[in-house]
């Protein structure tokens, strides 16, 4: 069964002037431990999909008709609170610039192990080791010592390493990506999607990667209007650990 499912997706934004259609059936699924990559020019409505299915839409935008399914089960019809307990614990979601994404007032650490008990039932001391752990994934050295330290005293590329260290905190089965590595340098840009590639692998979960990049270890199709372009993974299994066509 696919992990996720987005069934004739319509996005519209009503106006004076009348109303947008930003998203036009858009229909495409995903199956576990699954890169799929979206790619289009700006105002194609990539960033749009991933906040449909996080359910972060901003009004006035609207989901007008379609259904998103997680697991089998919608979530396109959810409240803000039954959506909360999905973001996060269940969806994960990497954003586009890190500076957005933290919060300048509270260090690394609070930020992670906050985000750990909310999702998960675990002490102070056992979320403190898992964020540590966390950051020694991403590739934060001497991550004990710098769990304490705040977003501006990390450069771009480590702070990035940070919002992907929240966005797997609560061990989420899905990853929406949107343009992760657009304010990196080129030599970042390459890291932290190798970062992202050996995560996947990892912990078998999946991403919906919204950013234009083609992946020397992945198959791509330039997409057509109203498509979507899929990108599998060589190595790509199931939970099974069955090969995937």
């Amino acid at each position: 069964m696919s992990l996720l499912q987005v069934k004739n997706l319509v996005v519209e934004f009503p106006s004076r002037h009348g109303t947008l259609r930003a998203l036009d059936e858009i229909s495409f699924d995903i199956a576990p431990g699954e890169i799929l990559g979206v790619v289009g020019e700006s105002g194609a409505g990539k960033s749009l999909t991933g906040a449909s299915i996080i359910g972060l839409l901003e009004p006035p935008g609207r989901i007008a008709s379609g259904q998103i399914l997680l697991e089998g089960q919608r979530i396109d019809n959810l409240n803000n609170d039954q959506m909360r307990s999905i973001r996060g614990r269940k969806i994960g979601a990497i954003f586009q610039d890190p500076l957005t994404s933290l919060n300048p007032l509270y260090s690394v650490g609070k930020q992670l192990t906050e985000t750990i008990q909310a999702h998960l039932p675990v002490s102070d001391q056992e979320a403190r080791q898992r964020a540590i752990a966390l950051l020694q994934d991403t590739g934060i050295s001497a991550a004990a010592e710098r769990i304490d330290h705040y977003p501006h005293q990390f450069s771009g590329g480590m702070r990035q390493r940070v919002v992907i260290a929240l966005a797997l905190a609560a061990e989420p089965q899905l990853i929406v990506a949107d343009e992760p590595t657009t304010a990196l340098d080129v030599s970042i840009q390459a890291q932290i999607i190798s970062l992202l590639k050996k995560r996947l692998q990892k912990t078998r979960c999946c991403r919906h990667a919204d950013h234009a990049r083609h992946g020397r270890d992945c198959r791509n199709m330039r997409p057509s209007s109203g498509d979507v372009c899929r990108a599998h993974c060589r190595d790509r299994a199931g939970p099974s650990g069955d090969q995937s066509p």
